[in-house]
């Protein structure tokens, strides 16, 4: 199930919403967008196709995901610089995506079950405030209103 919402939803599905937010000019949400659907594209494949033989598996070191988590973890830092001039909700999903991939790194690289256990933890609050700033979006742009508020930050 994971797999399979990896590759459609996460992936598919956001490089779409990417392209199609780079057609309306809104560099912010499709860079996130594109970059986040290729991570899941890329991901699925890193665990799936050693298994159906396309390739050897690594030699089982945690550090070559803790490296690839790692490197992941920089993107929504400096994105969530850029949420800075947009609301707070975007930044409590951005930053809180970037302590997750640090936490998940560390718990690849520490082999600690503990830590992946608060990542766990920590990647719900962070899916749920995504969850959260989605649909304010969405219901405020539909009924032309704040119906959930997003902390919209004052333009300069």
């Amino acid at each position: 199930m994971i797999l399979a919402m990896g590759i459609f939803y996460g992936g598919i599905a956001q490089v779409i919403a990417g392209i199609m937010e780079w057609r309306k000019g809104n560099t912010f949400a499709s860079t996130a967008f594109i970059s986040y659907g290729f991570f899941w594209l890329t991901l699925v494949a890193l665990l799936v196709i050693p298994k159906i033989g396309w390739w050897d598996k690594t030699d089982g070191n945690a550090n070559t995901m803790g490296a690839f988590l790692f490197m992941w973890g920089l993107f929504p830092l400096i994105i969530f610089i850029g949420t800075f001039k947009l609301n707070h909700a975007l930044q409590f999903v951005f930053g809180s995506l970037f302590v997750l991939f640090f936490l998940l790194s560390y718990g690849e690289f520490s082999a600690k079950e503990s830590v992946a256990t608060i990542a766990g933890y920590e990647g719900i609050i962070c899916g749920l405030s995504a969850i959260y700033t989605g649909l304010a979006q969405v219901l405020n742009e539909v009924y032309g209103k704040v119906i959930l508020p997003l902390g919209i930050m004052k333009k300069d």
